[in-house]
């Protein structure tokens, strides 16, 4: 295989802002690209400065090793996640992107997309996306949701007046709101806000808590009237059993996780334990987001939106079509590249 890469800083169409005040212009992107013979296999891992890891610091590695990820002879996508999970074992997200290649490479090679390797296919049942609306002022929130008329929306909350920015939003929409407090809350507000939330219409709650304040989601899980899933508190497959008892659900990323071969695992042992599977954005260009979007079969909720989110793409073939995700068909993950 001959390795190749690409940085990108990709623009949003909005600043984009969540809780603690974290705000982004840009996001910032790694792309990877794996050669073998006529066929070409693509990832994408973006930055996230929350995990202290950078799109640098993914090049560093990546040129470190460069010629031990070329020289593995691909013929089981898993195989290979388990040899790139050793060599970069401090580096889930450049993990991720090669294992994402990998997979698109495989699924070129035997000529089929990726959800028809693993046996699903898309029907009426398969769940639309939500689309974010970042913490802004009120008057911007309501202004970014009527500008994206859309089935489902999840909101980003972790301000003063929480409840004032659902109660304005609802007077705009009949859509499904969900809620992703980024670990914002503290036991007490979660217990307060929550069944005002479940008032207005909010299907879902979305980290609530500190990723590390196990204690007090054993409480919340006891009494909260709405369903709570983890996504701080859940990055790696050893974070899935914790949630028992704790969440009714996880949110799987595959960055964070370090890719499609872990998630496929994640959603097996979340199906034992009888927790609901979501799986969510990290502002993916179309390139990740077709990676997430060939899981949709296997989903309860979905989250990627990150297309939608950028004023600059790097693929083609998706197609949001009012909440509803389309894929190409085409082999692999279905994209095209436009690097």
């Amino acid at each position: 295989m001959v390795l190749h890469y690409r940085t990108y800083d990709l623009p949003f169409e909005y600043p984009f802002t969540i809780s603690n005040g974290r705000t982004k212009t840009h996001q910032p992107t790694l792309i990877v690209a794996l050669q073998l013979g006529p066929f070409w296999g693509f990832g994408e891992a973006p930055a996230i400065s929350y995990y202290n890891i950078t799109v640098a610091q993914m090049v560093a590695d990546l040129e470190a090793k460069k010629r031990m990820v070329e020289k593995f002879a691909l013929t089981e996508p898993e195989r290979y996640w388990h040899y790139l999970h050793h060599l970069y074992p401090q580096n889930p997200f450049l993990v991720c992107a090669l294992d994402m290649a990998g997979w698109d490479l495989f699924g070129k090679m035997k000529g089929k997309p990726l959800y028809e390797l693993w046996n699903t296919s898309f029907t009426d049942n398969t769940p639309v996306t939500d689309y974010t609306i970042g913490i802004d002022t009120i008057d911007t929130m309501v202004a970014k949701m009527k500008a994206k008329p859309w089935p489902v929306y999840k909101i980003k909350l972790g301000t003063p007046d929480d409840i004032g920015i659902i109660e304005a939003l609802r007077e705009h929409t009949d859509a499904v709101f969900r809620v992703d407090a980024n670990a914002a809350w503290t036991l007490e507000e979660a217990l307060e806000k929550i069944p005002q939330l479940k008032a207005l219409g909010v299907e879902l709650i979305e980290q609530p808590l500190a990723r590390d304040n196990w204690e007090g989601m054993k409480v919340l899980y006891q009494q909260s009237p709405l369903p709570l899933f983890a996504d701080e508190s859940c990055v790696l497959e050893g974070d899935v059993v914790k949630c028992k008892d704790h969440f009714h659900g996880i949110n799987i990323k595959l960055t964070k996780c370090s890719g499609i071969t872990p998630a496929i695992r994640m959603i097996r042992q979340a199906r034992e334990l009888g927790l609901k599977v979501m799986m969510g954005s990290m502002n993916e260009s179309s390139i990740g987001s077709a990676a997430i979007a060939a899981f949709l079969p296997q989903l309860d909720y979905a989250d990627l939106d990150g297309p939608l989110l950028l004023k600059e793409d790097k693929a083609t073939g998706i197609v949001y079509n009012n909440g509803r995700v389309e894929l190409s068909g085409k082999p692999g993950l279905g994209i095209t590249p436009a690097l």
